[in-house]
């Protein structure tokens, strides 16, 4: 049987559970909490991502208190705080608490599940043209896992002895003894559970995204037709696939040494002069599990927001992707590049040298396939009929972000260069600059973009353009003079440097970047108050406001369970015939045929049908 008798058996089945569906009045639970539309599931995504992009931001400006003003006291933050204040002054303990649960958050509850959980929930079926997912149950599944993952990983925010206080890569020894610190204590384990569940969350939503988009596309929709969107999502979900299995091990075998006396990444370790039982393991191993998820983890951010980017940049310049089988072939070499280059996080680790020029030839050949995406960008956005709406400001400057944070992760791929700035500012700027950063702008497009769709109603884009440039400068102003205070030798992961006269002179600097990461977050006030605001409130969407080619916009404004009323319409053409000669208008939906459109049709096109 080929994939379109496929595509349209399944299709069929879809219709029919459509159609039994409206004979069963669904509850609340049925319909809101438990739901199993993908359009539901992915708003359910993204609650909790932006509740955690808000406690991750807070947890940051705690600690940017404490490098900003280092000496100062803080007796106003004893209501929130408690116990972690002391005599006015933030616990030291507590400080690494606060940067291990800030980088776990936005990693991996905002910029994983947050950004690819809302946009491929929401995106796969309805560019596709499917009905929903391949298994509606194990996508609900899927998000209540993660849930309670979450559950877990906030309550440990509340316990006695602290959260979680070993780094946000929780690296052995100080993660594998509890009686090392505080934050080894109960807040590790807690940890450990809570990513074990999410892992779980997110091997259940891959599977569920590549099976969708393999067996479920609808007539005509060859994987050469389907958006720059679709492909982001699919190379995302078989990164995790493959990836995190090995942090799951990792997080698995941290638990055993832990709890159950084993020795995989412990070995001759002293506490207080007393030599532990503990032989045979190794710290190292535990880094290389790590981060063989760790880079291809960088990319299962970024990669969903550089395909919403170019969704967003194509529509808004009016004109064709640039290199549209270009983008494709980056996204797919940056996807296999990923697995290969994860050990130049470890440089420092006394790694062979050879061993190290092998990685760091692999690392810079990875920044070609960025490089040529940011090529095409560009391309496509010069001389457009560029529209500036928010969603497009966000698209641009996530453009503008991945190149200044990627120039920097040129420098770092060297391994001489590295090797002196591993562990200084410089690599916090570079790593907030081309990931965290530009993975929140490509977020904030996509929401200010598909909002229509998604609530039936338009977010204020003047509100939006205030958002975006209050955002933009603040990023600019927190990360560059990063790069400065990295490159002079000052130190990450210090919770305090007054007693060292070289560090002194950083102090003003230090606390120009507090200011201004405060300032910066306090602008994320206006896109909330936007967003809830214009649920209620908007203006009311019309069917494609933005006059977009992509399947989403055939729906009516607010799609029921089943996405389309009737059949689901088949495809034509590829998603960017944008400003085609010829055309009676600057756009030609993928789903109208090249026999409506013969005076725009090229000399290729008019045997297509």
């Amino acid at each position: 049987m080929s994939s379109t008798d496929i595509s349209m058996t399944r299709d069929v089945h879809h219709v029919h559970e459509e159609h039994d569906e409206h004979h069963h009045d669904q509850n609340f639970f049925e319909k809101y909490i438990f739901s199993l539309d993908h359009k539901v599931i992915a708003k359910q995504y993204l609650f909790m991502g932006i509740f955690w992009a808000f406690v991750g931001g807070f947890l940051s400006i705690l600690f940017r208190l404490q490098l900003g003003w280092p000496e100062a006291t803080f007796t106003f933050l004893e209501p929130i705080l408690g116990g972690w204040i002391e005599n006015g002054k933030l616990n030291p303990e507590f400080y690494l608490a606060l940067v291990t649960m800030h980088g776990t958050i936005m990693v991996f509850f905002v910029l994983t599940a947050g950004l690819s959980g809302t946009f491929s929930n929401f995106l796969i079926p309805l560019q596709i043209g499917a009905r929903d997912m391949a298994s509606g149950f194990m996508n609900m599944l899927s998000f209540w896992v993660f849930f309670i993952a979450s559950v877990i990983m906030f309550w440990s925010l509340f316990i006695e002895t602290g959260p979680a206080a070993g780094g946000w890569t929780v690296y052995p020894p100080l993660s594998a003894l509890p009686e090392a610190i505080q934050g080894s204590g109960d807040g590790m384990t807690m940890w450990l559970i809570s990513m074990a569940l999410f892992i779980v969350s997110q091997l259940l939503g891959g599977v569920n995204y590549i099976t969708t988009v393999i067996n479920l596309r609808t007539k005509g929709m060859s994987m050469t037709k389907i958006p720059l969107t679709i492909w982001a999502f699919l190379l995302t979900a078989v990164l995790g696939l493959l990836a995190f299995p090995v942090l799951l091990s990792a997080a698995l075998l941290l638990i055993f040494d832990r709890s159950f006396g084993t020795s995989f990444f412990l070995s001759d370790i002293y506490i207080a002069g007393q030599a532990l039982s503990n032989t045979g393991g190794s710290a190292i191993l535990f880094q290389h599990l790590f981060w063989f998820l760790g880079h291809p983890e960088v990319y299962i951010v970024i990669l969903p927001a550089m395909g919403l980017v170019s969704e967003v940049i194509a529509t808004n310049a009016r004109k064709p992707i640039f290199g549209y089988r270009a983008m494709i072939g980056s996204m797919v070499g940056i996807a296999v590049l990923s697995f290969v280059v994860w050990a130049h996080h470890m440089f420092v680790t006394g790694m062979n040298p050879f061993l190290g020029s092998v990685f760091m030839f692999l690392t810079l050949i990875i920044a070609v396939p960025s490089a040529v995406k940011v090529f095409n960008w560009i391309a496509t956005i010069w001389r457009g009929n560029v529209r500036f709406t928010a969603a497009m400001l966000f698209a641009i400057g996530f453009v503008s972000l991945f190149i200044s944070g990627g120039l920097t992760g040129i420098i770092l791929g060297n391994s001489a260069l590295d090797i002196q700035l591993h562990d200084t500012y410089f690599v916090v700027a570079h790593f907030h600059l081309v990931m965290g950063a530009a993975a929140f702008f490509g977020m904030f497009c996509g929401v200010y973009h598909w909002y229509p769709k998604m609530f039936g109603r338009m977010m204020d884009e003047k509100l939006g353009y205030i958002h975006f440039w209050l955002t933009f400068i603040a990023v600019y102003l927190v990360f560059m003079p990063m790069h400065y205070i990295g490159i002079a030798g000052f130190p990450r992961r210090y919770y305090n440097w007054t007693g060292f006269e070289t560090f002194n002179i950083f102090t003003d600097l230090n606390t120009f970047i507090s200011l201004a990461a405060i300032f910066g977050f306090v602008a994320q006030f206006i896109f909330l108050f936007n967003f809830v605001y214009s649920i209620f409130r908007g203006r009311r969407a019309t069917e494609n406001p933005w006059h977009s080619n992509t399947l989403e916009w055939t729906t009516p404004v607010l799609p029921g369970h089943g996405n389309w009323p009737g059949e689901i319409p088949a495809v034509y053409r590829w998603p960017y015939d944008y400003s085609k000669p010829g055309a009676a208008e600057d756009y030609i939906p993928q789903t109208v045929p090249f026999s409506q459109t013969q005076s725009s049709n090229l000399p290729n096109e008019k045997d297509f049908e």
